[in-house]
């Protein structure tokens, strides 16, 4: 089937609770580094690539990290199939182990992996963490204007029309604790880009999960070509319109949390 992914995984039984999901496609020149500068980061997390049958050879790379660092994992899937499907799935292969904090992340470094320990702390008194460009200023490196001011008022038509209370809903830099996820119905998600981000976290938020922003700094790709386009674009203004409908033109209930989240447990103590 489409998307399906094919297991080539070196398997390593450890103790780590932390998962850094990572898509590649066509990233042959980030790999390496990437992995090495999140393990140095945060040495007690273990790395998924999730390759999408890279025409470029990355998957062929990442065979050979991991037979060198059992830390380091793979899913080859066997055609390129999006964004959203390659974090479902790498999703799945967490939720099938023993991780209790995922996240997701790109192999370019725009995100630094300098923020990944912040982020993991974070998480522990939180549901769902979201490495936010905007919160208190905007920390961006190397972005045309259009491209700010399209981020930027992404944001607030999310916002206005979900109510999604967080500064920067497409961001893509995110720690979720294992019980979001699995509350939420993996193969019903349908979004894939930009707007895969907005639905993670708008069910998140909706089904009373805690949610905390921590600002990061976001650079552009320092190689390869960005994945960005008007197709992406397209399928989050209509995603928007989409959470509107099905949740009833509604915001989230008001009072309680979600009974398994960080939160409800502290207040049940």
């Amino acid at each position: 089937m489409n998307g399906t992914p094919v297991l080539t995984v070196h398997e390593y039984h450890n103790m780590n609770d932390t998962l850094i999901v990572i898509p590649t496609y066509n990233e042959i020149d980030n790999v390496r580094q990437i992995a090495a500068a999140v393990l140095a980061a945060l040495p007690g997390a273990d790395v998924l690539f999730v390759d999408d049958n890279s025409p470029d050879g990355t998957g062929q790379v990442i065979d050979r990290m991991i037979e060198d660092e059992p830390r380091i994992h793979v899913l080859h899937r066997k055609e390129k199939a999006g964004l959203g499907r390659a974090y479902i799935a790498g999703f799945k292969w967490a939720l099938a182990r023993q991780y209790e904090f995922v996240f997701e992340m790109d192999a370019d470094f725009s995100h630094d992996p300098a923020s990944v320990p912040e982020l993991r702390r974070a998480a522990e008194e939180a549901d769902l963490c979201l490495g936010t460009r905007y919160k208190g200023g905007v920390r961006v490196i190397n972005w045309p204007l259009a491209r700010l001011v399209l981020s930027k008022g992404a944001a607030v038509y999310v916002n206005l029309i979900t109510g999604l209370p967080v500064t920067d809903p497409t961001g893509g830099f995110k720690c979720f604790r294992r019980a979001v996820l699995e509350s939420i119905d993996l193969d019903a998600i349908t979004s894939n880009g930009y707007s895969f981000q907005i639905e993670l976290s708008h069910k998140a938020w909706m089904k009373g999960f805690h949610i905390e922003e921590v600002p990061i700094t976001f650079e552009e790709r320092r190689s390869g070509s960005s994945k960005m386009s008007m197709a992406i674009v397209r399928e989050a203004l209509w995603m928007v319109w989409k959470l509107w409908l099905t949740c009833g033109m509604r915001r989230r209930p008001p009072g309680g949390v979600h009974p398994r989240s960080v939160r409800a447990g502290k207040t049940a103590a």
